[in-house]
């Protein structure tokens, strides 16, 4: 059954985000969903498809994760501020709660700012486009780094912890089994997710800044601090927005796609999931200096509109086309 209420709110909040950046003078683009190639990400499993033409040939196109590889090009040949509302795929994705393979995002570029410029940016955007008098946008939005939220929900010391041996002996103090050989970012997951994520405050927006350098991303590092320039918000428990100071430096971006693709090459060789393509000429954009900003909508509207899932707020969920077969 479609719920028709949650079309009309949904349809509320894009007018209202539209109008919102359109006011500011941001450009409203629109970019392809399919592409020859994508930025690699090993933890993103995609979907693929053929072109096929009797001229042309064949080629393998894949539906984007997000439109960031489209949009960066558009941002390198000097469109300014822009933003869009898509849609985005990702394979493999759990089913029900806050997950369908098909997700509605909105990505948001400004030029000149920094990361922490995008926390007021967003927050100001949240109370602007608001569909509901929600009792936590009453609040004022909690601001932590991960290295105070590591000692103050896990009580372990980011810094000692970039020493793999003392992260994982804080792991084993609280209770997480560490399978041998286990890299240094899926240890520090194990605590994150078992302990900090869960225990974020859920009366307010809460934004998790400055990310361990080791958890490689396209956000620039701080040059005395082993942390990225990158923050996540959570709403109600539920990460929400994800932003970067993004990374300019053409080698840095060239050494992150070269080392990305080739571990998500042997991932993938042993699971036999879709290797998408890289075009190296990503990291030749010149990128100017700007913060970049994505905000999963479906899950937005559920924080607004409420619910536990979001299953039942969107018209036609993967769930349930499962079903027919």
């Amino acid at each position: 059954m479609i719920d028709f209420k949650a079309q009309r709110a949904r349809a509320e909040l894009y007018r209202n985000i539209r109008s919102f950046f359109s006011e500011r003078d941001y450009l409203e683009v629109f970019t392809p969903t399919l592409s020859p190639s994508l930025i690699p990400e090993p933890t993103i499993k995609t979907f693929s498809t053929q072109f096929k033409n009797e001229f042309v040939g064949e080629k393998e196109f894949y539906l984007i994760p997000s439109p960031e590889i489209f949009m960066k090009e558009m941002i390198a040949k000097g469109s300014g501020s822009i933003f869009q509302i898509s849609s985005c795929f990702r394979n493999s994705e759990q089913l029900g709660d806050v997950h369908n393979p098909e997700f509605s995002m909105l990505e948001y570029y400004t030029m000149g700012y920094s990361d922490k410029d995008s926390i007021k940016l967003t927050h100001e955007m949240i109370k602007a486009t608001s569909i509901s008098d929600t009792s936590w946008l009453k609040n004022e939005p909690l601001i932590i780094t991960m290295e105070e939220a590591m000692k103050e929900y896990a009580g372990v010391d980011l810094i000692k912890a970039q020493e793999y041996e003392y992260l994982k002996s804080e792991a084993e103090r609280l209770n997480l089994y560490v399978p041998s050989l286990e890299d240094w970012e899926d240890t520090f997951n194990r605590i994150f997710l078992t302990y900090v994520e869960p225990n974020l405050p859920k009366d307010r927006e809460v934004y998790l800044c400055d990310y361990p350098a080791q958890i490689e991303c396209l956000a620039k590092n701080y040059p005395d601090r082993p942390y990225k320039k990158r923050w996540e918000m959570y709403i109600k428990g539920i990460e929400i927005a994800n932003c970067y100071d993004e990374e300019t430096d053409k080698e840095k971006i060239l050494s992150y796609y070269k080392k990305e693709q080739a571990k998500l090459e042997e991932e993938r060789k042993l699971s036999g999931d879709t290797i998408s393509a890289a075009d190296l000429s990503f990291a030749e954009l010149d990128m100017p200096e700007c913060s970049g900003g994505a905000i999963g909508l479906d899950r937005l509207l559920l924080v607004e509109y409420g619910g536990d899932e979001i299953a039942p707020i969107l018209s036609f969920p993967m769930c349930d086309m499962l079903k027919k077969d």
